[in-house]
């Protein structure tokens, strides 16, 4: 393949600011808001789409699992702010209510079982906070949120961030393309939230590529949905037909040639579908491309075998509508400072910089909480920048469970904070005052453990439920150690 020289352009510097995020996505957003809520005075948010939410209201990731564990919940701030937010508007979020955590009756439970996470796995099955909500109502509420510090946050839209601007080892801005050209934001921090790397990728930091093949974030997705349904006439389809369901979902994987699931959403005429296609990174044009088309050429196909096959439910259906954005799960990570690792779940490691307390997806501590430290989002050998979200930095396996929505609010909202304080004591983002950054975040109603302006009741939840570590997955890591967990 040969190269071309262009000639070198002059590119103009169109804005300056405290903070600049460089993508829109949860973790993006997250950081925004958090960031001019601890007081930065000037955030600068560009997104390469005409909306905030990424994955959530673009991919269509309609659901946000695990944010409690037994009867508290460990996963507030900014992400529990949406769901309270939209609460009162028809259909906009389903799922069980804070109070309602950790509620044993079984009445309660049989009425859950349908809606997919709300459940625990493991016994005494008990109520988890788990939100399905609609898409577009979020997208409405998030520009509301930013709308709200609007004399502290300026939007760009449909902006997308190409490059970082060098000065030796630190960033000083980033370049971007839009309909008005090349242009760029010079800023006294700068946070990559595009979930790629997209900027970090090109500072020297160390990072790495697509996750283990066997896990979850191996895969791409393109979301869709289906109405004119009656989802709890599909759930009771398929407790008396129990015979019929494994043929049913094996018919789907079929006709499209991947892993497929019809999941509910917050509507009951609603469902989504959801998808897994293995070995596809989202960072190659031919995955994703392959991934757009492969999906959308068999959609009508779905909708006629899911009439035929479960008429009570489906007899109705119809083509909803389709995600306008792929689904993104892992393609580059960080290799940051700390590098989170199946030990971080299997041992309870305890970090003095950690910025989120999250229960999460994983069967080692069976979605206990986990502490993720400030290194994890912090690049080695880069200045004034911060790297929040699903690229945040972790090895091959623990990756899978930090990729989540809750964690990428949760780590975009710690960015967002220590970014600001960075600007208020006029040092680096690698100098700030962690101790400052965790008290504003319990200001924003964050969790977090050893700190005396925290119920204590969450550190004796944990401690009376062993952190999690009762499972045969964690009693093997304490007695023989660390070993390959992909064979487990």
């Amino acid at each position: 393949m040969s190269n071309f020289i262009t000639e070198s352009n002059n590119i103009p510097v169109i804005d300056e600011c405290d903070v600049l995020v460089v993508g829109g996505g949860s973790a993006g957003h997250s950081a925004a808001l958090a960031a001019a809520r601890a007081g930065a005075k000037k955030v600068i948010i560009m997104e390469r789409y005409g909306y905030m939410g990424g994955d959530v209201t673009g991919g269509y990731v309609i659901m946000v699992p695990k944010l409690s564990w037994y009867d508290k919940m460990f996963v507030r701030g900014i992400q529990e702010e949406w769901f309270e937010r939209m609460k009162n508007i028809p259909n906009a979020v389903l799922g069980p209510e804070p109070e309602d955590i950790g509620c044993t009756d079984p009445a309660r439970i049989n009425r859950w079982r349908s809606v997919h996470g709300s459940v625990s796995e493991s016994e005494p099955h008990r109520l988890v906070r788990a939100v399905y909500f609609e898409p577009n109502q979020l997208k409405i509420e998030m520009d509301k949120m930013l709308l709200e510090e609007r004399d502290r946050i300026h939007i760009l839209y449909h902006c997308l961030g190409t490059k970082p601007i060098m000065e030796g080892n630190a960033v000083k801005g980033v370049i971007f393309e839009s309909k008005e050209g090349r242009q760029a934001v010079l800023a006294k921090s700068v946070i990559d939230a595009t979930g790629d790397g997209d900027i970090f990728r090109q500072t020297g930091t160390p990072f790495r590529a697509l996750s283990d093949s066997n896990t979850r974030s191996n895969c791409t997705a393109l979301v869709w949905r289906i109405g004119g349904i009656n989802w709890d006439a599909f759930v009771q389809w398929q407790k008396t037909n129990p015979e019929v369901v494994g043929p049913m979902y094996a018919g789907l994987s079929k006709i499209t040639g991947f892993r497929c699931a019809p999941l509910p959403s917050s509507d009951n005429s609603v469902c989504w579908i959801n998808n897994w296609q293995s070995g596809m990174d989202c960072s190659k044009i031919k995955d994703i491309t392959e991934t757009e088309l492969r999906t959308r050429s068999t959609m009508r196909e779905v909708v006629e075998y899911l009439r035929e096959v479960c008429p009570i439910a489906f007899r109705n259906a119809y083509l909803y509508d389709i995600a306008p954005q792929l689904g993104s799960r892992c393609s580059y990570r960080l290799q940051g400072e700390y590098i989170m690792t199946p030990s971080d779940f299997a041992f309870a490691n305890r970090f003095d910089d950690v910025i989120a307390w999250h229960s999460t997806i994983c069967r080692i501590n069976d979605c206990g909480p986990v502490e993720i430290p400030y290194r994890a989002i912090l690049p080695k050998g880069v200045e004034n920048l911060l790297c929040p979200g699903r690229h945040i930095s972790a090895d091959d396996v623990a990756i899978d469970w930090v990729t989540l929505i809750p964690q990428c609010v949760g780590t975009g909202q710690a960015a967002g904070v220590a970014a600001a304080v960075a600007a208020q004591q006029g040092v680096s983002v690698r100098d700030v005052d962690i101790r400052r950054v965790q008290d504003i975040l319990i200001e924003q109603n964050v969790p977090l453990p050893r700190n005396p302006k925290v119920d204590p009741s969450y550190t004796e939840c944990c401690e009376a439920h062993e952190y999690g570590l009762y499972t045969d997955l964690a009693k093997k890591a304490k007695t023989e150690g660390i070993a390959d967990y992909r064979q487990w």
